[in-house]
């Protein structure tokens, strides 16, 4: 099979903590906590890390963080338990992993790294997951430790009053790379949405839909109401689009604008390509964003 010829890429990585209508008062946790993702993930591609190590750190830093919807800190399913999906994608081989309804793994994404890594399957759900986790020695904690106050609160509210929450936030934490030898990645973690049935599986974990990446082209991943992003395969249609002569930018404009034409729903995707030019685009009210690339001397960050 013919290879893409390596290149000098400029090596960047662009993070998003989430799409959705951010309380005003949690604004700043999610800058901060972006604008440190990115740096973290800079620094490997500095040090000639690649792509693939970049967006793994990065997503792990927000998985850890409980400002996000994602490892603590995560929302929780209708039994009050935190229930979660991640995946990552490298773009030289196409090769993927991915876990779903997965619980006690603070670091789903690190998961979904070791399945792609050691493994001839793609997704593992569930109790097939933790018994691959078991098998490669990661560690486990005790499901309360994923818990944070803020949504044991929220989850006890809304089972006070019986109805559902007004806009529950579905937001994702998610990052692409580029390293200085044209390798593209992509990484993608959640907790899902707040009352979600047992078992539920939104695009997070789903490859071509919460994220995509192919050396030939770029890498993005997708962030937003899940059931609608799956059905317009969202980041697979997002680097479809840099093969017709476009740029990130507008490759993730056009994308969101499919998923409101054409189902109605919230999100946002953010997009790299082989070349480490970066693009994002959102249509809720808010989606924290930071990102780096070579040249700058620290994050651009926005929300």
């Amino acid at each position: 099979m013919d290879r893409p010829s390596r290149k000098r890429a400029r090596p960047a990585i662009l993070v998003h903590g989430g799409a959705w209508a951010t309380p005003e008062g949690e604004l700043e946790v999610h800058r901060i906590g972006v604008h440190r993702a990115s740096m973290i993930g800079f620094e490997i591609l500095l040090t000639g890390g690649s792509a693939l190590d970049a967006v793994q750190k990065a997503v792990e830093f927000l998985e850890s963080d409980p400002t996000f919807n994602a490892g603590r800190g995560s929302v929780l399913n209708a039994r009050g338990e935190v229930e979660l999906d991640a995946s990552i994608m490298e773009g030289s081989g196409l090769k993927a992993g991915s876990v779903a309804c997965v619980s006690r793994i603070l670091h789903p994404v690190g998961l979904a790294r070791e399945l792609l890594e050691s493994s001839q399957h793609v997704m593992l759900f569930g109790e097939g997951a933790l018994e691959f986790a078991r098998g490669r020695g990661i560690p486990f904690c005790d499901p309360e430790e994923m818990i944070v106050e803020r949504e044991r609160e929220r989850y006890l509210r809304a089972r006070r009053i019986a109805a559902p929450p007004p806009s529950p936030p579905s937001e994702t934490v998610g990052a692409v790379a580029c390293d200085s030898h044209g390798r593209v990645a992509a990484a993608s973690s959640t907790g899902g949405t707040f009352l979600k049935l047992p078992g539920r599986i939104g695009d997070s974990p789903v490859i071509g839909s919460g994220l995509y990446a192919d050396d030939r082209k770029g890498a993005a991943a997708s962030t937003g109401l899940g059931e609608a992003i799956l059905r317009v395969v969202m980041a697979y249609r997002a680097v479809e689009a840099l093969t017709t002569g476009i740029g990130p930018s507008e490759a993730a404009q056009q994308t969101i604008q499919t998923l409101e034409s054409r189902t109605g729903a919230q999100g946002g995707i953010i997009v790299v390509d082989a070349k480490g030019e970066l693009g994002y685009a959102f249509n809720t009210p808010h989606m924290a964003h930071a990102y780096l690339a070579d040249g700058m001397t620290k994050p651009e960050v926005g929300i």
